[in-house]
C-alpha cells in the first residue's frame, strides 16, 4: 500500500432497509439509513463521526464491515475492495477490522469466561498455539488495566466501564489496524468515560490503530478525533478537521448543534439555535437537501436539488448550496 492510499476508503456507501405488510409481507417501501456515504481514514487516525440518534451512523460503521450488506457504494480497506470478498476471504479481512460495541454487556457471551471471550477470535483465525494463546490473553487484560485473575469470572461480575475493557481486549486480539467504535462510552457513566477514552488513545498509540469512532457526544469526539463527520438523515452533511470544524462549521445543521455544546466559562455568552421541526422519516426522505425542512437559511434551490458534498478549501467538506451561490 502506497503512502497516498487511505487505509479504508468508502465511496457513495448506500443501505437500505425494505419495508414489508400484508399477508404475503410485500415490500411496501425502504429505509434508507445510508445515503451515499464518502469520506476516507487514514493509518493510525481516527475519524469521528456525529449525529442524532437514527442518522445512520451505527448502520454506515457496521455496513462497512459487511454485518450488513451494502446496497450500493464501494468500500475499500488498503486498496482492496472488501465488497467483492467472498466469506472466507471476507472472515480472514475482519483479522484486521474490528468492532466495539455500545452496550458491552450484550456483546459480551454471558455463559463465557472472560479467557474463553478473549481467545475465541485467536482460534477462529488460527493464531498461537494453546500455550501462547493463553499468554496473549494475559498481555490483554493487562493492557486494559485489568487483573489476569480476573480471566476466570463472567462478563456479570464486572461494572459496565470493567466491561467496555474487555470488549477493548476482544478488538485488539487480533492485532487490527482499524477498529469501528460504536459509540463505546454512551452506556457508560460520565466519571467512567474519561478513562475508557484515555486508554483508547493511549492503545492507539501503542498499537498504531485508526479508529472509526461513532458517538452522539460532541465532547466526546472532540476528545478523541483527528476529523469529524456530521450525518443528518443517513447523509454526510460536513467533514473537516477537528479544529476547523469546531471553530468554523459550516453547515446549517452543524452549527445547531455546536450552539448545543455546553461551555464551561459563565463568562462566555453563547447564542442557542433551535431547531424547527421534527427530524424526517427516513422512509420518506424530502426531495432536495434533506435538511431544509428544518434550516432557518433554506432556498428554493434547498427543496428541488440535493447539494453535492464538495470541498470548500483546506478539506472541508460541506453539503450545502449556501457555500456555492452560484446555483442559486
Amino acid at each position: 500500500m502506497s503512502q497516498t492510499t487511505p487505509l479504508l476508503e468508502v465511496r457513495n456507501l448506500k443501505k437500505s432497509f425494505p419495508i414489508r405488510g400484508g399477508i404475503f409481507g410485500r415490500k411496501l417501501g425502504e429505509i434508507k439509513a445510508v445515503d451515499d456515504v464518502s469520506f476516507t481514514v487514514k493509518n493510525g487516525e481516527t475519524l469521528g463521526i456525529v449525529g442524532e440518534s437514527g442518522c445512520g451512523k451505527s448502520t454506515t460503521g457496521r455496513t462497512i464491515l459487511r454485518l450488513y450488506e451494502p446496497t450500493g457504494g464501494e468500500v475499500k480497506f488498503e486498496g482492496r475492495s472488501l465488497l467483492r470478498l467472498g466469506t472466507e476471504e471476507m472472515r480472514q479481512a475482519r483479522r484486521e477490522l474490528q468492532m466495539i460495541f455500545q452496550d458491552p454487556f450484550a456483546s459480551l457471551n454471558p455463559r463465557q469466561k472472560v479467557a474463553d471471550i478473549l481467545e475465541e477470535p485467536l482460534i477462529v483465525h488460527k493464531m498461537g498455539d494453546d500455550r501462547e494463546r493463553k499468554e496473549q490473553v494475559q498481555e490483554l487484560l493487562r493492557v486494559v488495566g485489568l487483573d489476569k485473575m480476573h480471566a476466570g469470572r463472567y462478563p456479570h461480575q464486572f461494572s459496565g466501564g470493567q466491561r467496555q475493557r474487555i470488549g477493548i481486549a476482544r478488538a485488539l486480539s487480533t492485532k487490527p489496524k482499524l477498529i469501528v467504535a460504536d459509540e463505546p462510552v454512551s452506556a457508560l457513566d460520565v466519571s467512567i468515560q474519561s478513562q475508557v477514552l484515555n486508554l483508547m488513545a493511549d492503545l492507539q498509540e501503542q498499537f498504531e490503530l485508526a479508529y472509526l469512532f461513532i458517538a452522539h457526544d460532541l465532547s466526546v469526539v472532540k476528545h478523541i478525533s483527528d476529523r469529524v463527520g456530521v450525518m443528518y438523515l443517513g447523509q454526510m452533511v460536513e467533514l473537516a478537521d477537528r479544529e476547523d470544524l469546531y471553530r468554523n462549521p459550516l453547515h446549517p445543521y452543524t452549527q445547531a448543534l455546536m450552539s448545543a455544546v455546553p461551555i464551561p466559562d459563565p463568562e462566555v455568552k453563547k447564542e442557542r439555535i433551535i431547531l424547527g421541526g421534527d427530524v424526517p422519516s427516513p422512509s420518506n426522505p424530502p426531495k432536495g437537501c434533506a435538511f431544509h425542512p428544518r434550516c432557518p437559511h433554506v432556498m428554493e434551490i434547498c427543496k428541488e436539488v440535493r447539494p453535492a458534498f464538495e470541498d470548500q478549501g483546506g478539506g472541508h467538506f460541506v453539503a450545502c448550496h449556501l457555500m456555492n451561490k452560484a446555483e442559486v
